[in-house]
């Protein structure tokens, strides 16, 4: 089992094959767009009912949709140093929304920038100071939806995402390939607002007449079987009694979320677009994610963190000009994760990865003439921050789930394949102690090779 990068033996997480050679071609420019708090399924083309995501879905028609993509840590700080880094939490670093350890020169905009390339990034850091001098064009803010310009007036911080980007690629060097990161911070509620979701006066018509479906099991009695330590002081919970408490409110919530989500749509058109303008679009890896997940009150929760499904899985789109006209518009159910990006965008870019990194490059899932090896399990890991948010660690396969929740000292196990929404911890079914045993073995084997 080997990624081809020595270290990555154990953590390109049992793949039993080698990573595609480096090709040697002229590099591409990359455009990453990057949401916050936008789980896998807010996405028309992933068959939300609800949701309007018009040029996401043309980017996912003319490119390829990951269904099994996931974060490593879903929380906006840690999983940021994990894009920027191609590193699970216990190697970079990053704990919250600190700095992380890993050296500038080993993350793909500082490799970029050492190559020659323009390298952007607008919106959210959340990993300490912004270091704007690390960047050609670096302009660091996210926190509120709507910000006091110089002269006074108010933008929406989606519109000043798009400005700045638009900015980025009018102004670029012509002469020299670019790597903008667009960091959105919506759909990012802003928690000191009772309101919480505060999009632009032009999308409140949007979703007037349309009921939010809610989830099966964002009800009591799935609370009530999460783990004892999940008390009315947990976080998740808290924040659930913000926004999901009543139906009302849940409808007023999930219909401004999801406005939203349809205005970085728009701006993700825009910059799309102005590629195609400028005769760039066949010269650009465009590529769609996310920071985290997000529950929409499943299992009694509000926000991220834990290891459930609607917590862990993201969106991933990517628009390779390289790929055969037969990828294009598919699907893939590889289990791709956030720590595989850094080495797609370095390898797109024609740099070798650093051999720190413990992602895979993604590209020969879309490029290879034969399908390779890939993972099929991978460690996840997330710290405690203060009391309200316990530690969370699990081992995560296509059909089961191992969780763990350190300060408790407590196991679960789910089944995935017959039991999606994790209702049913069968940790204490005797019936299932061999593959309890067998997955919590595994699990200390791959949380070791994380660091």
């Amino acid at each position: 089992m080997s990624s081809g990068r020595g270290v990555l033996v154990a953590l390109a997480l049992a793949v039993p094959g080698a990573a595609a050679p480096a090709r040697e071609a002229e590099p591409l420019n990359l455009l990453v767009l990057y949401a916050d708090d936008w789980r896998h399924d807010t996405l028309g083309c992933a068959g939300n009912p609800v949701v309007k995501t018009p040029h996401l879905d043309r980017l996912a028609a003319e490119g390829v949709r990951f269904t099994r993509n996931c974060v490593t840590t879903s929380i906006c700080g840690v999983s940021r140093a994990t894009l920027l880094t191609g590193q699970w939490m216990s190697r970079h670093g990053c704990r919250a929304f600190t700095a992380f350890d890993t050296p500038w020169e080993e993350t793909y905009p500082g490799i970029l920038r050492a190559r020659g390339f323009h390298v952007g990034h607008v919106g959210k850091w959340h990993n300490g100071k912004f270091p704007a001098e690390k960047f050609d064009f670096g302009r660091s803010y996210h926190g509120v939806h709507w910000m006091k310009r110089p002269d006074g007036s108010r933008v929406h911080v989606t519109r000043k995402n798009e400005e700045d980007a638009l900015e980025f690629l009018k102004s670029r060097p012509a002469d020299r390939p670019f790597a903008l990161t667009v960091a959105f911070f919506a759909t990012h509620a802003e928690d000191r607002s009772p309101d919480q979701f505060l999009p632009q006066p032009e999308s409140m018509k949007l979703y007037e007449d349309v009921e939010i479906p809610v989830p099966p099991n964002a009800t009591l009695e799935s609370w009530k079987r999460l783990p004892p330590f999940f008390t009315d002081q947990n976080e998740g919970r808290r924040r659930w009694g913000w926004r999901f408490d009543a139906p009302e409110k849940y409808q007023r919530m999930m219909k401004n979320y999801y406005r939203l989500a349809t205005e970085v749509d728009a701006v993700c058109g825009r910059l799309v677009e102005e590629l195609k303008k400028q005769g760039l679009l066949d010269r650009t890896l465009v590529l769609f994610t996310t920071d985290n997940g997000y529950y929409h009150g499943e299992h009694g929760l509000a926000d991220k963190w834990y290891p459930h499904e609607e917590s862990i899985r993201v969106p991933l789109v990517v628009r390779d000009p390289r790929m055969p006209a037969a990828r294009r518009g598919t699907t893939d159910d590889a289990l791709t994760l956030s720590a595989d990006l850094a080495p797609t965008l370095l390898a797109a870019a024609g740099a070798p990865a650093p051999p720190r990194i413990q992602g895979r490059d993604l590209s020969p899932l879309w490029l290879a003439p034969a399908r390779p090896a890939w993972r099929t399990e991978f460690f996840y890991e997330h710290g405690p921050i203060g009391k309200a948010i316990p530690p969370s660690e699990a081992l995560v396969r296509e059909d089961w789930k191992y969780m763990f929740w350190p300060e408790a000292a407590a196991e679960q196990l789910f089944h995935l394949e017959a039991d999606p929404r994790e209702e049913n911890d069968l940790a204490r079914d005797p019936a299932h102690a061999a593959r309890l045993a067998e997955m919590r073995a595994r699990f200390a084997e791959l949380k070791a090779a994380a660091k």
